[in-house]
């Protein structure tokens, strides 16, 4: 039986444009700063906070019921525009003020917490999650490889939880730079067994003797290695990284961010 790795599917399988582990085929490579804050601003942002924030939301922006700044939890806001909205115009029926921050203070703030409180961390800009889904479900094309709460495909992951397994800066990556995303046990194979049979899919699991995968028809299929002459495993990503713009890209996290399985 012959290993190797292969880059190039059938089209059934070329198809999906990852919202977040796999997107767009015809796109270009993007710099990526262009999707998040600079480390300035974070920085800049972290001094605002001490400042202005911290007497109420404490240091670590977890002393507030039912907030945790640090780790992203919010009461209502999901988008760095409702961030932007509530930090300028106040909430809470008035208990928490508004705040007359310059831009650059107020994008400061935002990329701080964004950071999860490293000043030295990476802040990704975070969009609106309803035009998020309008890009999920028209332009990025996901749904026609990956599903949701049981619509769309199976030939990429399942992305029903991805909002609680996945970070904002993996999920960015994962559209940007989809190989240094790319898990081991997702890579795409193409086996051939000993009845000339060619299967194509997206490999879930495998062991000393065995591999299953998901085939390109969405069927669930468990081989015998020893029943197997030829099993060629991709080392590269099926798509190129997204031609969505920075803007759209932050949208789609936004709405990414929101899929926490049936709750």
């Amino acid at each position: 039986m012959t290993i190797t790795t292969f880059s190039r599917f059938g089209r059934r399988l070329s198809l999906s444009a990852f919202c977040s582990l796999f997107l767009s085929l015809s796109a270009q490579a993007q710099d990526t700063s262009d999707h998040q804050y600079t480390s300035a601003s974070i920085q800049a942002g972290s001094r605002v906070y001490v400042q202005q924030c911290a007497l109420c939301h404490g240091p670590q922006g977890d002393t507030i019921d039912g907030v945790n700044l640090r780790r992203g939890q919010f009461r209502t806001a999901t988008s760095d525009e409702d961030l932007a909205r509530i930090i300028s115009g106040g909430a809470a029926g008035g208990r928490m003020p508004a705040f007359n921050l310059r831009p650059e203070e107020l994008n400061g703030v935002i990329a701080y917490i964004r950071a999860g409180f490293d000043p030295e961390g990476v802040a990704i800009r975070i969009g609106d999650p309803a035009r998020g889904k309008a890009i999920y479900d028209g332009k990025g094309e996901c749904s026609e490889c990956h599903r949701i709460n049981g619509v769309g495909h199976r030939t990429a992951p399942d992305l029903s939880d991805i909002g609680l397994i996945r970070t904002p800066a993996i999920l960015q990556a994962s559209l940007t730079n989809p190989s240094s995303t790319l898990q081991p046990i997702n890579r795409q194979v193409r086996l051939v067994t000993r009845t000339e049979e060619v299967v194509m899919g997206r490999r879930l699991n495998e062991d000393t003797y065995s591999v299953q995968l998901i085939d390109s028809n969405e069927q669930l299929r468990s081989l015998r290695k020893s029943d197997l002459v030829s099993y060629e495993l991709s080392s590269v990503p099926v798509h190129q990284p997204t031609s969505l713009n920075s803007d759209e890209v932050a949208d789609l996290v936004g709405y990414l961010l929101t899929l926490r399985g049936l709750e």
